[in-house]
C-alpha cells in the first residue's frame, strides 16, 4: 500500500560522497534508482520536491532537477502539474523476474475474501460513538494541565481510576478502590502483567476453562505458568476438576462464559471462593462483555463477592472499539505492587489523553448512552440469528443468548465441525469451530470430546449478513459438509 504523503513529503535517506570520483549528478540518479528498484520508495509514492531535496544534499538546484529528468526518461518516475513527481507503476523490483513483474504479481480473488465475517468478540464497529468521543478528546485536552502530557504515574491516570472503580461498584456490584485500580493497554497486556506478578508471588499452575478464550494458554506459559485445562458445564467451570488439578489461580469469564456462554451459577461462585481460601489462590475474573445483557437480571462481578482473592481484569475492547487499547485491573493489594513492577518495566502505559478523554466519557453519560444504543441493536440481532437458526438449520441448537454478542451453534450429531468451517470459508462467510478455542494443558489428564458446534459473533454483522451467513451454513450442515 502506498502512503500518500500530502504538503511537504518527509526527507528521503540518500547521501552523496564529495570525495569519490563519481559526480554528484550521478550519484543522486543511482541512489534513488536503488531506491525505487529495492522498494524503498514504492509505486505512486511522490519524491522531494527538487529544492527540499537540494537543500537536504546540500547541492544546487539545478543538479536535482536534471537528476529527475534522467530518471523520467528512463521511465523510473512520472510528472504531472500539481502531483510533483512520483515513482511510476508497475516497476520491476530486485528479484523479479522482469519489468512487469509487480504489474502482473498474482492479485488475491476478490470470491476467497470473507464477505461475512462471524468472529467472536468484536463490537459494531460502525456504532463507535465518533462525536462523542471526539468531544471527550477536546474537552479533555483543553482542562489538561501541561504536566500531565508527560509519561503520568504507572498506576494511570487518577480521574479514570476514580471513574472506573465508581463504575464498578455501581453497575458491577463490585468492591473497587482507586488505590487499587490500574490503567493498562487492553485485557491481555492486562493479563500478562498480572500472571508475571502471580509468578512471583510462587504461584506455579493455573487453570483455564476448556474450551475457552483463545491463546490465553499460551500467554500463560510465556508468564512461567503450567496450565491445567478445566472444563466447563451449563453451570460454568468445574470447580471439582479445579481442587484436584492443584491450580493455585484461575482464569474464568464467569458473566458470559467464552466461548459456549454459560453463566456461572451461584453455588459454583461460592465453591470458587472456598477453593481460593483453601489453597491461597487467586481468581482472575475477564469481566469482557457483561454489559449487553438481554434476558436476565445484571449479574454481579466476582471481585465484589471476595475482592481479597479476585482480580478483576477489564476493557472497552467490546464495548467502544478495540482500536482504543484502554483496559484496567482491579487487584487485591498484595498483588498492586508486582502488577506495577510488571507494568513498569515493559512500558510507559497508556496515552494520559485518551485516559482522560475515557473519563469524561463515563462520567457525562455519553459511555452508558452508548451501550443502550448498541445493546438494542445486539439484541436484533440475537434475535435475527435464532430465527435464520431455526428457518435453516434442522437438528441444530444455539445457546449463550442471555448476554454478549456471540453464541454457541451446536450442530447435529455426524456433521464435520472441521469441514463446515473449511467449506463455509470457500463460501465467503468466516467462522470458527469450538475446537479452536480447547485449551492445550501442561498434564496428560483425558479430556471430553467436543461435539460440533460453532462460534458466531454477531456484533459486527447486519441482520441481512447474518441471514445470508447462516443460510450458507444451513446448506452445508445439510449436505454435512462433504
Amino acid at each position: 500500500m502506498t502512503v500518500d504523503f500530502s504538503g511537504v513529503v518527509p526527507e528521503l535517506a540518500l547521501a552523496v560522497d564529495r570525495s569519490a570520483d563519481v559526480p554528484l549528478g550521478h550519484q543522486v540518479q543511482e541512489a534513488l534508482r536503488t531506491a525505487i528498484r529495492t522498494g524503498r520508495l514504492r509505486s505512486g509514492e511522490r519524491l522531494p520536491s527538487t529544492r527540499q531535496l537540494a537543500d537536504q544534499l546540500g547541492v544546487s538546484r539545478g543538479l536535482v532537477v536534471s537528476s529527475y529528468e534522467q530518471l523520467l526518461a528512463e521511465g523510473y518516475v512520472v510528472s504531472a502539474v500539481g502531483s510533483g513527481t512520483r515513482v511510476a507503476e508497475g516497476l520491476a523490483l530486485d528479484g523479479d523476474t522482469g519489468p512487469t513483474a509487480a504489474a502482473n504479481a498474482p492479485r488475491p480473488d476478490p470470491e476467497a475474501v470473507p464477505h461475512i465475517d462471524f468472529g467472536y468478540g468484536v463490537p459494531d464497529l460502525r456504532a463507535f460513538p465518533t462525536r462523542d468521543w471526539l468531544w471527550a478528546l477536546g474537552d479533555a485536552i483543553k482542562a489538561m494541565p501541561i504536566a500531565d502530557l508527560g509519561d503520568g504515574t504507572a498506576e494511570g491516570d487518577l480521574q479514570l481510576r476514580t471513574v472506573l472503580a465508581g463504575y464498578h461498584r455501581r453497575v458491577r456490584a463490585g468492591h473497587a478502590d482507586p488505590a487499587d485500580t490500574i490503567v493498562v493497554g487492553g485485557f491481555r497486556q492486562g493479563l500478562t502483567f498480572v500472571l508475571g506478578a502471580l509468578q512471583a508471588h510462587g504461584i506455579e499452575r493455573i487453570g483455564l476453562e476448556d474450551p475457552g478464550p483463545r491463546d490465553h494458554d499460551h500467554i500463560a506459559r510465556r508468564a512461567g505458568l503450567r496450565v491445567s485445562a478445566i472444563p466447563v458445564d451449563a453451570e460454568g467451570v468445574r470447580v471439582d476438576h479445579l481442587r484436584a488439578s492443584g491450580a493455585r489461580a484461575v482464569l474464568l469469564t464467569p458473566a458470559h462464559q467464552c466461548p459456549t456462554g454459560a453463566v456461572l451459577s451461584p453455588t459454583r461462585r461460592h465453591e470458587l471462593v472456598q477453593w481460593a481460601h483453601e489453597v491461597d489462590g487467586v481468581i482472575l475474573e475477564d469481566d469482557y462483555d457483561a454489559e449487553f445483557r438481554y434476558d436476565r437480571q445484571p449479574v454481579g462481578s466476582l471481585q465484589g463477592l471476595a475482592p481479597d482473592r479476585v482480580v478483576a481484569l477489564g476493557s472497552v475492547s467490546k464495548t467502544l472499539a478495540p482500536a482504543l487499547r484502554i483496559g484496567w485491573i482491579f487487584t487485591p493489594p498484595r498483588f498492586r505492587a508486582g502488577i506495577l513492577t510488571e507494568k513498569s518495566l515493559s512500558c510507559r502505559g497508556v496515552p494520559q489523553l485518551d485516559q482522560a478523554a475515557l473519563a469524561r466519557l463515563i462520567e457525562t453519560g455519553r459511555f452508558d448512552r452508548h451501550l443502550r444504543k448498541v445493546r438494542d441493536r445486539y439484541r436484533q440481532r440475537r434475535d435475527a440469528l435464532v430465527a435464520a437458526v431455526a428457518e435453516t438449520m434442522a437438528g441444530a441448537t444455539i445457546t449463550g443468548l442471555d448476554a454478549g454478542h456471540h453464541a454457541l451453534l451446536r450442530l447435529p450429531a455426524g456433521v464435520d465441525e472441521e469441514r463446515v468451517v473449511r467449506h463455509a470459508g470457500a463460501a465467503g462467510v468466516a467462522v470458527r469451530g469450538l475446537s479452536d478455542y480447547r485449551v492445550t494443558p501442561d498434564d496428560e489428564a483425558p479430556r471430553d470430546v467436543l461435539p460440533p458446534a460453532l462460534v458466531i459473533g454477531f456484533g459486527n454483522v447486519t441482520t441481512r449478513q447474518i441471514r445470508e451467513g447462516i443460510g450458507v451454513l444451513g446448506e452445508l450442515v445439510a449436505a454435512r459438509a462433504g
